[in-house]
């Protein structure tokens, strides 16, 4: 004997069916398509098939991966990745990548940065072995940044989780900006090593600091705008007069009492109000999802 069908009942099923093609076309969209080309920093690249044995030669690299939650795909990282403490670290070299060493570990896909020493010979020959390479250029600004997580989730097959945290991304960042905005503006000064190498508004790091509306006294040095990385002399900063200073190399042993003991320093605006800052090490070089601890970092020391 069948019992009838109610009206609810099919009207429920219907939503039902509804909402579960709506869902399962949702789950397609966010999955990849392999084969899959890849063009990035002008390299081209096929990956046959999801990737599960990664190598990362890159800090930056390793941090997104880990971010977008891909990393049970990845064999080895390079050995200045330190970030997360889980990562899988190893004697791998991401500034002077060994081709024989890379593929001893049989990965299925690799991250080199096109920065590095011989970086497109190595690319040549692991792809000429068929192992695909996504080449990364170093981010200039938050738009790379936001275009390397998506490159990167996308490779791996792992789309809607790079989505997310770029959306988590810029929420914080836009919320930072918008507090700062009622800062007055103040200059700086941002210390790379202490033989004054610095980074000017042309860089990802500068970014962050023109975003927050400081003035990078960098930007007016000669050779600044040829390299976006000049060393300064100290006559010039001394000059330049920043009211605060960044530590990128506290790591190294630079500190306030360093900086407050060097020749001609005491006149300098930031060493006489005490406004020299101590950056955490890493954070302030990579352009991964931490970019945004960043910009709180400096929005916090601004006040």
């Amino acid at each position: 004997m069948f019992r009838r069908t109610s009206k609810f009942g099919v009207a429920v099923l219907a939503l039902s069916i509804l909402f579960s093609s709506s869902a399962s076309a949702v789950a397609r969209e966010n999955q990849t398509k392999y084969p899959l080309n890849i063009v990035s920093a002008g390299f081209a690249t096929k990956l046959p098939a999801k990737p599960l044995r990664i190598i990362s030669l890159s800090p930056s690299a390793t941090e997104i991966l880990f971010a977008i939650k891909a990393g049970p795909q990845v064999l080895a990282v390079d050995d200045n990745s330190n970030y997360p403490a889980n990562v899988p670290t190893s004697a791998l070299s991401g500034f002077a990548p060994n081709l024989e060493a890379i593929v001893a570990l049989n990965p299925d896909f690799v991250i080199l940065n096109k920065d590095s020493t011989k970086s497109d010979a190595i690319h040549k020959s692991l792809t000429n072995l068929g192992i695909p390479v996504m080449m990364e250029a170093a981010a200039r600004n938050l738009s790379d940044v936001y275009s390397e997580i998506t490159e990167i989730g996308k490779a791996v097959d792992q789309q809607a989780k790079a989505r997310k945290i770029i959306q988590t991304m810029k929420k914080r960042i836009a919320k930072v900006i918008k507090t700062s905005k009622r800062i007055k503006t103040q200059s700086f000064f941002h210390e790379l090593d202490n033989t004054l190498y610095t980074a000017t508004s042309k860089t990802f790091i500068g970014n962050v600091y023109r975003d927050l509306g400081l003035i990078n006294v960098a930007d007016a040095a000669s050779g600044a705008d040829s390299s976006g990385y000049p060393q300064l002399s100290a006559e010039y900063l001394i000059q330049s007069n920043p009211e605060i200073i960044f530590l990128a190399d506290a790591q190294y042993g630079e500190s306030i009492s360093t900086v407050k003991a060097r020749p001609g320093w005491q006149s300098i605006s930031a060493v006489k109000n005490g406004r020299i800052i101590e950056l955490p090490a890493d954070i302030p070089s990579r352009w991964g999802p931490r970019i945004v601890d960043f910009y709180e970092l400096v929005a916090k020391s601004i006040k």
